[in-house]
């Protein structure tokens, strides 16, 4: 009888340590898991509005702003044509010149990060005026951002603009 009234002691024991344990994983759980999510969720938000930050820079013909989101060997596919960023804020300063005013809106952005890599995918709702009137358009666009020190520089971006119906 000993040995059972010992048995059930040790099993009663191993019972509470299991249960501490789990306790102890359930708490780190709930409040390291929100803490890497937001983590993450944060990380994703300074992508999206480094790819905002790009197009203030465009609006603006913010060659300095414009560098300080990208990185020295930043490059675009866009109007058919791969470009510098020279070239593209050189495009679109053109643009401007002619008359013609751009809204760009990063939307539905959908964001990996990867370490220093990122990756976004959005849709770019927007539109142009010029002497003819204001048209609503719309780009398929993604980018591959690097992170420097604790900034996202923009290193390629490609766009596609979609075809009015």
């Amino acid at each position: 009888m000993p040995n059972n009234a010992h048995q059930r002691t040790c099993e009663a024991r191993a019972a509470a340590r299991s249960a501490i344990l789990a306790g102890f994983f359930a708490v780190n759980l709930c409040i390291a898991g929100p803490a890497v999510a937001s983590e993450a969720a944060t990380e994703q938000e300074r992508v999206v509005e480094a790819m905002r930050l790009m197009y203030v820079a465009a609006t603006n013909d913010d060659l300095a702003q414009f560098r300080a989101v990208t990185t020295p060997d930043f490059y675009a596919f866009d109007v058919g044509k791969r470009m510098t960023g020279d070239q593209l804020m050189g495009f679109a300063k053109g643009a401007h010149a002619a008359g013609k005013v751009y809204v760009w809106q990063v939307t539905e952005p959908q964001v990996y990060v990867d370490g220093h890599t990122a990756w976004i995918t959005y849709v770019n709702r927007g539109s142009l005026q010029d002497a003819t009137g204001k048209r609503d358009l719309s780009w398929l666009e993604s980018a591959v951002l690097r992170k420097d020190k604790d900034t996202w520089r923009i290193q390629f971006l490609h766009s596609t603009r979609v075809p009015t119906e």
